[in-house]
């Protein structure tokens, strides 16, 4: 079991959602049209941010050849967050039959992800 956890300071998280470039390279058309739907909140931007560099801390070595934007940090009915993967990142992960669960948290300074992949 591997595990990987980010921090991020919501001060960067509101520089990083207001550069729309940003966003439409490092999230996936899946997380796109989540975070058009919530108008683009900060906090949600920061916990799918540092999901992604968390999942890519969990997977270590093995993430080399995968790409971030192949990585979705999406939310179910209730709000609870999962990850989506696609392309190689899948391929890999499916390969190894291991599975990728997701924590966040956020306050008014802080967002947390942690990822444990099994």
């Amino acid at each position: 079991m591997n595990q990987g956890l980010y921090f991020a300071e919501m001060t960067k998280m509101r520089k990083l959602a207001m550069l729309p470039k940003f966003r439409s390279r490092f999230f996936s058309n899946q997380e796109m049209k989540f975070l058009m739907s919530k108008n683009f909140p900060e906090y949600t931007i920061g916990e799918m941010f540092c999901g992604k560099l968390a999942f890519k801390k969990a997977m270590g070595t093995q993430f080399m050849g995968c790409k971030l934007n192949e990585v979705s940090i999406l939310a179910d009915y209730s709000g609870s967050y999962y990850i989506s993967l696609c392309g190689h990142t899948k391929l890999r992960l499916d390969n190894q039959k291991r599975k990728a669960y997701i924590c966040c948290a956020h306050n008014k300074m802080m967002v947390m992800s942690m990822v444990t992949i099994e």
